[in-house]
């Protein structure tokens, strides 16, 4: 399952918004380091289910449809707030960094409302922008922290096995990055063939080049429903062009869902609006809710929900696909409809969703069938989006 870090400075909401994400209650604190621990939680992505499509009541097992609304499970990990320097031990120092190792993409969670200083306290007029300046060097730093150590022996071993790629992949075992990225980066930066003519400002470069590649990221401008935040979401969006910058209110989404979960109203998530089924409503919660329609009239959305499907869909470029047994009634041998949906990198063959299902169906795979069409494909066939697929092995 392909994991989504939540990182960012303390106080600016990110407990919040992996309460939104996962509604799984953590401590939410305005003081820095309330997140001591690293939270791990299970969110999901959406797309819409095929039974809406084919004009089937589905039977999800592996997944939930909710107004044919397919919800895929993905694991979104929260680490305690990052402060400058942290790298050399500040704050908490290197621990939420290496807390974020196997994440395969990650969200950057700022305060757009300007109330927070680089540190987590309350302030005024603070600029954001910093904020994603000083988180990027951080983790920018993490990387070359530990592709540096002991760098020159590495170096030495790099250029007499004539494989630095291998040599750095051995070093940054565990950081979730892989040796064909190691290998775009070093062309990229377009370094030179001997590792022991790399100066520190290519280390350096390396180490930026490999967090980019490596750790796709989303830049959550949280609290966009204070009064300030308008101008610098703004700004954000024009300093980070190449970044997806969304603006976000976790604590509009949490409400809404804590909300639905009380029975006071039904929140349609696909067209970000809400009907209010309780007639013993409150004032207070009356002018909460007109508020809240008023923030979605406005922005759209949450932003919640978009930055978890642009994260996988977009940055990590993942597609949806439904494994059957039969591929006429689109079920399992138990008879339940369209019941597994499996979240695949886009390229995923027949043969590797195979494997993904068991090991020895992948070994034993003859052909599959795309149920939709009713065609017979080969173990080369990749995947599409929304494909129901039914793999025939030996017995």
């Amino acid at each position: 399952m392909a994991t989504l870090g939540l990182v960012g400075k303390p106080n600016v909401g990110k407990s919040t918004l992996f309460n939104a994400m996962t509604e799984k209650n953590v401590d939410i604190a305005n003081y820095p380091f309330t997140t001591i621990n690293p939270n791990v939680g299970i969110s999901y992505v959406t797309k819409p289910c095929p039974c809406r499509e084919l004009n089937l009541k589905c039977n999800p097992q592996n997944s939930k449809c909710i107004d044919g609304i397919r919800h895929i499970p993905v694991e979104v990990i929260d680490v305690a707030g990052l402060v400058p320097e942290a790298h050399k031990g500040k704050g908490m120092g290197n621990k939420f960094l290496d807390d974020l190792r196997q994440a395969d993409v990650l969200v950057l969670v700022v305060d757009a409302s300007g109330k927070t200083d680089l540190e987590g306290n309350p302030t005024e007029n603070h600029d954001p922008v910093e904020d994603v300046r000083f988180l990027l060097k951080e983790l920018d730093m993490w990387i070359y922290g530990i592709l540096s150590k002991n760098w020159d022996k590495l170096a030495r071993r790099g250029q007499q096995q004539k494989n630095i790629v291998k040599v750095i992949a051995e070093q940054l075992s565990g950081l979730n990055i892989s040796e064909d990225q190691i290998k775009s980066a070093i062309n990229i930066l377009n370094l030179d063939e001997n590792p022991l003519s790399w100066s520190e400002e290519d280390l350096l470069r390396l180490a930026g080049t490999l967090r980019k590649l490596s750790k796709p990221m989303i830049i959550a401008a949280n609290k966009a429903d204070h009064p300030d935040a308008m101008e610098n979401i703004k700004r954000l969006k024009r300093e980070f062009k190449d970044y997806i910058v969304i603006p976000t209110s976790a604590e509009i989404e949490l409400a809404l869902r804590r909300a639905e979960r009380a029975g006071l109203i039904k929140y349609n998530r696909e067209k970000n609006d809400f009907e209010i089924v309780s007639y013993s409503l409150s004032e207070t919660q009356i002018r909460a809710l007109e508020y809240i329609r008023d923030y979605l009239k406005r922005f759209g959305s949450t932003g919640v929900q978009e930055i978890l499907n642009r994260a996988y869909f977009d940055l990590l470029d993942m597609i949806v696909v439904y494994p059957v047994e039969d591929e006429n009634r689109y079920s399992d041998k138990k008879g339940n409809v369209l019941p597994d949906s499996y979240l695949v990198k886009r390229g995923t063959t027949a043969r590797d969703l195979a494997y993904m299902i068991h090991t020895e169906i992948g070994d034993k795979f003859i052909y599959a069938i795309d149920a939709r069409r009713k065609r017979r494909v080969g173990a080369d066939y990749q995947l599409e989006d929304g494909d129901i697929i039914k793999i025939v092995s030996a017995r």
